[in-house]
């Protein structure tokens, strides 16, 4: 296997973090030529990666909005086919008067707007106005809890409404007929204007279906309708609901107006633990099925209730259970049916699947997976500004390592299917499926990578042609590399050869890829790849980054004069 280095440098440690295996230094051994940084930069004594409290606080502190568009400095070429708006989403204020917030996930959603067009780009940013962003304003201190940070709970709200009392929608933008939302993991979302980043009105799933929840990572297909996921709590126990909402139609007059009508429950799966359902964050859909993966991370809502009254946050109840297989449910979704086969795996986590599809009887199913999930809790304001590199150190070395890896499920499983028999026949597959009882199949993965891709620290926030390779067979995906805790890589896999090509420049800290497809794309990785590069460093700009997708070489940046803290998700809209 071969690994193709874009920037790079000798790693400051012989260990790798967080694994077993021993990683030796790397270094690149050909020069640094890029016109945008002069190759002095490759000199040791400049590339040290920053350490401690003050290194990294810029990346996890409070900033201001940038309501009104402002042009940025263009290195290199923007390519003037790209026209539209780079959205994303993330924590941008951590504290209202003399209340901090505790947990990152905690911060209010800021919203960002890179307007592309004919090459040149502009920048914007604006604080959702949610309901928790209003009050605690209003109040100037936290009066709403939020995962990681407890306020005082409302005494007329329920167990379950206090469950998903948090309206800071600061995880990614979504669409559903055609208007944009801001979404996090709760029954709320915030309609937004992707040009102005204006908020509109909230949105409640529970006056369109009957769930809890939903999900910030809904999948669409190619006739315009969106799928998501979300819980339903009730005297009959928990369950996984499945949502459809239909393709936009036409809006009469000038409304201007949430439309979710006709959304529709299509499949409720019962939680394997009525009182312990499963902690999920996105699912997979091919171009005939959707695939939920029960695992391990559990909500202990007995937990919850008496938390409540200790006075302790929601990420206090989620549970890592070693002891439970991950299940994957397999639902028909034109019908809604589930498979009466019981797919299950050893336990794992996986917070973002990669891709799904279908291939002679097999579904094959790619995600970001680890194998412990006490992790969620513990990205704490705290132990993000460590005051010193050696603690960093120590609580990355914390972390478990998020891999790809490839399961296999037949789809053709019967009374006539033998057991104990590896049922995966599919060319240069090591994923294996043995039924080990009639109706029971249990799956093991195929590692996804080699082992170049352990030098990076593993890979997140996965992201590939999905306009047209969604739930189709596909060959590229784009990722971050966690070589410490925030990502300081991007990584270009493929998937068919496990070969990688990076990205990577010490002190610089990239956002989830996005990749948008070049007008004429004639194959899947003609385009470019979009990411937004961070850094604590006070002689270097955050900026957007472009990448070719198919040479993952730099095309040119948009330097930004403001900070940006770091985000979570994104979208490109071509509208603008």
């Amino acid at each position: 296997m071969s690994c193709h280095f874009i920037f790079s440098s000798p790693l400051h440690s012989d260990r790798f973090y967080g694994a077993s295996v021993k990683i030796q230094p790397f270094s690149d051994p050909r020069p640094f030529t890029s016109p945008l940084f002069p190759s002095h930069l490759n000199n040791s004594s400049d590339v040290r990666r920053p350490r401690g409290w003050r290194a990294w606080q810029n990346l996890v502190s409070t900033v201001e909005e940038t309501p009104d568009p402002i042009p940025t400095t263009i290195k290199g070429t923007i390519p003037s086919w790209i026209n539209g708006s780079f959205l994303r989403n993330g924590p941008g204020k951590f504290e209202f008067g003399e209340d901090r917030y505790t947990h990152w996930f905690d911060g209010m959603a800021m919203m960002h707007r890179f307007h592309i067009c004919e090459g040149n780009v502009t920048y914007s940013s604006r604080f959702l106005r949610s309901d928790s962003y209003v009050q605690n304003s209003e109040k100037n201190r936290i009066v709403v809890s939020e995962f990681g940070t407890f306020a005082s709970p409302d005494p007329c709200k329920n167990i379950f409404e206090l469950l998903y009392l948090m309206y800071n929608a600061a995880v990614n933008f979504v669409k559903y007929k055609g208007d944009y939302y801001v979404s996090t993991e709760t029954n709320y979302m915030r309609r937004v204007d992707p040009q102005s980043l204006e908020t509109k009105e909230k949105v409640d799933w529970t006056q369109y279906v009957a769930v809890n929840s939903a999900t910030a990572h809904p999948h669409y297909d190619r006739e315009g309708a969106t799928y998501n996921m979300g819980n339903s709590y009730g005297r009959d126990g928990s369950f996984y609901n499945i949502i459809r909402v239909p393709p936009p139609e036409e809006k009469e007059g000038e409304e201007d107006s949430a439309e979710l009508n006709g959304a529709e429950v299509i499949c409720s799966i019962p939680a394997t633990e009525p009182r312990k359902p499963s902690y999920y964050h996105s699912f997979v859909m091919s171009e005939n099925y959707i695939v939920f993966v029960e695992q391990p991370i559990k909500l202990d809502l007995i937990r919850f209730l008496l938390y409540r009254i200790m006075g302790k946050s929601f990420n206090q109840i989620m549970v890592w259970d070693p002891q439970c297989d991950t299940i994957f449910h397999l639902v028909n979704r034109h019908t809604g049916k589930v498979s009466q086969v019981r797919y299950y795996a050893g336990p794992m986590f996986t917070l973002h699947q990669i891709n799904a599809f279908e291939d002679n009887g097999f579904l094959i199913m790619d995600m970001c997976c680890g194998d412990d999930g006490e992790f969620i809790g513990d990205f704490t304001l705290e132990n993000l500004r460590n005051e010193t590199g050696e603690k960093m150190d120590k609580f990355y070395n914390s972390l478990c390592r998020t891999l790809p890896r490839r399961y296999v499920l037949p789809l053709t499983v019967d009374e006539d299917t033998p057991l104990d028999q590896n049922l995966v026949t599919l060319p240069n597959c090591t994923a294996t499926a043995k039924q080990t009882k009639p109706g029971e199949v249990f799956m093991t993965h195929e590692e996804l990578h080699s082992d170049e891709l352990l030098q990076y620290g593993g890979l997140e926030f996965p992201h590939i042609n999905y306009d047209k390779y969604n739930g189709r067979p596909y060959r590229y995906f784009y990722s971050c590399g966690f070589g410490h805790v925030f990502s300081d890589s991007l990584l270009k896999m493929d998937v068919h050869t496990k070969e990688l090509k990076v990205w990577r420049y010490p002190g610089l800290y990239p956002s989830e890829p996005v990749f948008v497809a070049s007008p004429k794309a004639t194959e899947e990785d003609d385009g470019v790849v979009l990411s937004v590069i961070i850094t604590p460093r006070e002689d270097k700009s955050t900026f957007l980054l472009v990448l070719d997708a198919k040479t993952f070489t730099e095309l040119g940046r948009a330097e930004v004069p403001v900070n940006i803290p770091y985000g979570f998700h994104g979208v490109f809209n071509e509208m603008g």
